[in-house]
């Protein structure tokens, strides 16, 4: 018997990959994220039980568990996007492991893959930011010493924020000293669910923006010179001349 954590990716039930399809499909018991998981992720299920853990605690989620357990049944707990970021399973590992129950990840697509394909961005453009942040705004959840957004914006890398579409008049005010009022950024509600949104502008000009639109929640914001880069070096990986494992030197 096994628990799989399985990543439903960020809302498309197509960049659900194969390997978590199958396991959805062959659990007999389910245990969902529903607030986040779209029904159409868990299509073509067989499962005897299906749980929406939305409503439940932790401990009440572990009881399932152990139940299942019990009778011997691998279990499919279906988080949202990737369930190794931001998707508390470090809590439910911590637990299995002093149950001796054991358990495996099948990782999924993140929001913010998603969130840059719907941008057509790639986020590590050469000369413009050759590192990706992935936080988040710190309101209910503290953030460890250093990790306050300003130490993170001091790099001026790429960086996508979530959880903190309702502060964004603080966020504005925290990257502006590091990024410039010039700097591009995104807003993106739902990203991938059929009614995706989004809108476009800079430091400056964003607020307003994502006012119009409404969004409250469930959106993510990417910040980086590189949303609206169109002056930056080719990559060496497919440069004519360059000298690789896979492509050696022209002899002649």
């Amino acid at each position: 018997m096994t628990v799989y954590f399985i990543g439903a990716g960020p809302g498309d039930p197509e960049l659900i990959t194969v390997k978590g399809q199958r396991l959805i499909r062959s659990c007999p018991v389910i245990l969902y994220a529903g607030s986040l998981v779209p029904a159409a992720v868990l299509e073509g299920h067989s499962a005897e039980l299906l749980v929406n853990t939305a409503e439940l605690h932790l401990e009440e989620i572990i009881a399932l568990i152990k139940a299942a357990h019990g009778r011997g049944q691998d279990i499919a707990r279906v988080h949202s996007g990737d369930p190794s970021l931001y998707g508390a399973i470090g809590e439910q590992i911590r637990l299995l492991r002093r149950l001796q129950i054991p358990f495996a990840i099948v990782p999924g697509v993140t929001a913010t893959a998603a969130c840059a394909a719907l941008l057509e961005s790639e986020l590590t453009l050469p000369g413009i930011s050759q590192t990706l942040i992935l936080t988040r705004y710190a309101s209910k959840t503290s953030m460890p010493a250093g990790e306050q957004l300003p130490d993170l914006a001091r790099h001026g890398a790429t960086m996508a924020i979530h959880l903190g579409i309702g502060h964004l008049p603080k966020i504005v005010a925290e990257l502006l000293p590091h990024y410039g009022a010039d700097c591009p950024v995104a807003v993106i509600h739902r990203a991938s669910w059929p009614d995706q949104d989004w809108v476009s502008g800079t430091l400056a000009d964003i607020q307003p923006k994502v006012q119009a639109k409404g969004f409250r929640r469930t959106a993510l914001i990417l910040v980086g010179r590189v949303l609206a880069a169109e002056d930056f070096a080719d990559s060496n990986l497919y440069r004519a001349g360059h000298e690789h494992l896979y492509r050696p030197a022209d002899k002649a």
